[in-house]
């Protein structure tokens, strides 16, 4: 009796030793294969702009009178005068300036006082010949004196006529430039300018975006002065890495966030066919293209939304309904393919599996897993094939 007790005992340790020796079951969290809607999209910083933008430009060299409007002051197409540009004060003369056109103006009144001299020399000579022509008729009458001696006298009655009209010609033209060099010495009136004589319209309506000129200055043609756009009509343009474009088409739907409101739904518009270097914060030379995205959405819910604003624009790249899908978190490399632990009789299975479309959830499943199969989330190193395994409970 005291043998068998002592063999039982000793087994008894031994089941004991062998237990506490025994591998336990590795606790893991699974999810099942199921059949979900996966949406696969892109994301990316934008810009919300209006979509035309008119800059107003001074269309003549002059003094621009200051400003009078400001950023988001309302305009009326054709009606709203925004700027007015006058004739701009002459340059002042230095010394040298000056005393070239002072000798410019002497010379110019010498030309005035030999003009009008030519002007009494030729009424003179006109005023002898017409009484010479006069005393011609009178003597040819009388057969006096010969046809062609009349013809004589009245051919210098008209030359002196003629003579006379150039010397009145000329002196109106010396008088001209008489005060063209007048004026030459003229430094304008205190102010710079005269009555203005241009005023810039509005060419659209909408709001005041910037004012680029605002202070009353001298202005050269082509200068902007202010810029004009509807807030309504807005737009967000995105740079998408080129590898990403390819995949975006007209009319995918989009969803805008991160500028301060609510989300804005959105649709492609178009997208641009070249590619335009960038560097990025990197230093990373890359090749963005341009997608223009329209708002869909209330436009209540975007009316603070402004130009230039940033935005956060993501782009549905591929969506469908009903696929076999198993979360992204159960996946993991085995060598070359996708592979994933799939839990059958208590114990972890290695499956490779095919996939399609994923995003950052779930991906899509072409082959390898069918639908309920129970998966291993975040396999640990404590997993491998044919290891046994106890469901977490939830």
């Amino acid at each position: 009796m005291r043998r068998l007790i002592i063999l039982l005992a000793t087994v008894s340790v031994l089941g004991l030793i062998i237990w506490a020796f025994m591998p336990r079951p590795v606790v893991v969290e699974v999810a099942a294969v199921a059949p979900q809607t996966i949406e696969v999209s892109v994301e990316e910083e934008g810009e919300a702009r209006i979509r035309e933008v008119y800059t107003l430009s001074a269309t003549i060299a002059g003094k621009l009178s200051r400003i009078s409007l400001h950023a988001g002051d309302p305009v009326v197409a054709q009606e709203t005068v925004v700027a007015s540009i006058g004739p701009a004060a002459p340059a002042f003369l230095d010394s040298r300036s000056r005393a070239v056109a002072e000798a410019t103006m002497a010379a110019a009144k010498s030309a005035v006082d030999l003009a009008r001299a030519q002007v009494v020399q030729a009424e003179a000579t006109l005023e002898f010949m017409t009484s010479e022509a006069n005393r011609a008729s009178a003597l040819f009458e009388k057969l006096a004196i010969s046809e062609r001696a009349l013809s004589n006298a009245v051919l210098e009655q008209k030359t002196a006529q003629a003579t006379l009209d150039s010397a009145r010609a000329n002196l109106a033209v010396r008088e001209r430039q008489k005060d063209s060099a007048e004026a030459a010495l003229l430094n304008g009136d205190a102010n710079g300018a005269e009555a203005c004589c241009l005023s810039l319209i509005a060419p659209v309506s909408g709001r005041v975006l910037r004012v680029l000129t605002e202070d009353e200055q001298v202005v050269q043609v082509g200068t902007p002065i202010l810029e004009i756009g509807n807030p309504g009509n807005l737009e967000v343009v995105v740079d998408l890495l080129s590898r990403d474009s390819v995949r975006v088409q007209p009319g995918a739907k989009a969803e805008i966030t991160g500028w301060g409101g609510p989300p804005i739904a959105a649709q492609v518009e178009r997208v641009e066919p070249v590619a335009t270097p960038k560097i990025s914060a990197l230093g990373i030379d890359e090749r963005r293209v341009e997608i223009f995205l329209t708002l869909t959405g209330d436009p209540n819910e975007w009316q603070l939304l402004g130009h230039g604003f940033r935005v956060i624009a993501r782009i549905a790249l591929w969506r469908e309904e009903g696929v076999l899908a198993i979360p992204v978190g159960a996946l993991f490399r085995d060598g070359s393919n996708w592979a994933t632990y799939v839990v059958r009789d208590g114990r972890a299975q290695l499956e490779t599996i095919t996939l399609g479309e994923r995003n950052e959830s779930y991906a899509q499943v072409l082959a390898g897993l069918e639908a309920g199969d129970q998966v291993i989330l975040h396999p640990s190193d404590l997993i491998s094939e044919r290891i046994r395994v106890e469901l977490l409970a939830r």
